[in-house]
């Protein structure tokens, strides 16, 4: 089977994907769910495995993030409902200006996507976003592009997430300088999709929707949480995903023992997060209390769906890494001679044929750990702007087969083809301007 072929019908199954969501107005759970199988079967996988190949693909999306989202959905309602989101609001404009609110998100996004997968922090910040955009009168399109943003740099580019962390051990480079260039790097790619929110996203216009406003809250409370007592259950499991990922770290700075195992059990997102849940619930007040229950339930509810397309988008990954789509790539553009541009399009291809960050940067590194010395790349940081390079590209594009794409949109009331304007055009950004600023860092440091 040609490369040719198995790119043809991606593209084609892309098409088709958006025209049936977008155009025909089709639930994206059944029609990524179709589309899957409908690949899997036109490139010849065996219909059995075909089939195998979807369920586990949907299970094993929704085993890294399904109980993430659901204690991120019941920690945003019970945020919302007790008016701590409405603190949490008022506390950061205070501190920036309701001018900077756009610019707040985007380095809450930036800060918080170093420890946590950009889908658990989407989820954890979603409530924020949406208490700040009702405060300083701005569309959640532009608030929602600018946190993804934000989390998504550092994210693709930033050990110790896995995808980085994995290709700077694959590609034996400096982890320290990794971390370093990655965090200098991961500048441009916030301030590109901070930009990209107000220009383009501030074109679409969702109304923030918090359940009660301000008054409204005041008067059947007396009073609003405190502003520790309403982020704690935020800041919580973002303090434990990071404490786990310093304690991971080859250097052991908590050793081998009980010590590490006691930040790895907690620091572990399901564990942090179910640990954010209990601390949401010392929010709600005594006269309410009848009502926690009620509100944990509309936590559930509200992420039945965001769980059944997660887990589609997981089920056509699935079906995407089956095809020896690496192999087409490598074959054809190991003649191209250009420079970091090539493991950067190595990645984007991958990323926008797969869905996957982490598998593009994972596949992509694997790629080219042996073609570094041919290519030129053997100093320490030559190899830490390859590991740019492959992130950079990883970013560009979060689309329809994309897990983050459905979190972004669904948690942020989008239809489908404003996530397009918004999610898909700021990905594709932020890749480019990414690989253009390491393209002009290895001009000056690579020889």
């Amino acid at each position: 089977m040609s490369g040719l072929f198995i790119f043809l019908v991606i593209f084609l199954a892309v098409v088709c994907m958006v025209l049936a969501i977008s155009k025909f107005n089709q639930h994206p759970f059944i029609v990524l769910t179709v589309i899957a199988i409908a690949v899997g079967l036109v490139c010849g996988i065996p219909t059995e495995e075909v089939i195998n190949t979807v369920k586990s693909g949907f299970g094993n999306i929704l085993a890294s993030i399904g109980i993430v989202i659901l204690a991120g959905t019941i920690i945003g309602t019970i945020l919302e409902k007790t008016g701590a989101a409405l603190t949490m609001a008022n506390t950061i404009l205070k501190m920036v200006g309701k001018k900077n609110s756009v610019l707040t998100m985007a380095i809450t996004g930036y800060v918080t996507g170093i420890p946590v997968f950009c889908d658990s922090g989407f989820v954890i910040l979603s409530p924020i976003s949406r208490a700040l955009a009702s405060q300083s009168n701005v569309s959640l399109a532009v608030m929602a592009t600018a946190l993804s943003g934000g989390l998504y740099a550092t994210h693709c580019l930033v050990p110790p997430t896995p995808g980085p962390i994995a290709m700077a051990g694959t590609l034996e480079a400096d982890l320290g300088l990794t971390i370093l260039v990655g965090l200098l790097v991961s500048i441009p790619a916030t301030l590109s999709a901070l930009i990209y929110a107000k220009k383009v996203s501030s074109k679409i216009d969702i109304p923030a929707n918090p359940e009660y406003t301000v008054d409204e809250l005041l008067q059947k409370y007396g009073k609003l949480p405190g502003a520790l007592h309403s982020f704690s259950p935020i800041l919580l499991p973002i303090v434990l995903i990071a404490l786990k990922s310093v304690g991971d770290f080859p250097s052991a700075p908590f050793g081998d023992g009980v010590v590490k195992m006691f930040f790895s059990f907690i620091g572990n997102p399901v564990i942090a997060l179910i640990l954010g849940v209990f601390l949401a619930m010392t929010l709600v007040p005594a006269a309410e209390k009848k009502n926690t229950l009620s509100w944990i339930t509309e936590g559930v509810t509200n992420s039945a769906g965001i769980l059944a397309i997660t887990g589609a988008g997981g089920a056509f990954g699935a079906i995407l890494q089956k095809l020896p789509i690496a192999d087409a790539l490598s074959a054809s553009l190991l003649g191209l001679g250009v420079g970091v541009f090539l493991p950067f399009i190595i990645a984007a291809l991958l990323k926008t044929a797969m869905g996957a960050s982490t598998v593009a940067m994972i596949t992509t590194s694997a790629m080219i750990a042996p073609l570094m010395p041919a290519l030129g790349f053997t100093s320490p940081l030559a190899k830490v702007l390859v590991i740019m390079a492959i992130g950079a590209g990883s970013m560009t594009v979060s689309h329809a087969n994309d897990s983050y794409f459905w979190v972004v949109s669904q948690f942020s009331d989008m239809e489908t083809k404003d996530a397009y304007k918004c999610q898909t055009g700021m990905t594709g950004v932020m890749g480019i301007v990414t690989i253009i600023v390491v393209f002009l860092l290895s001009l000056v440091f690579v020889h």
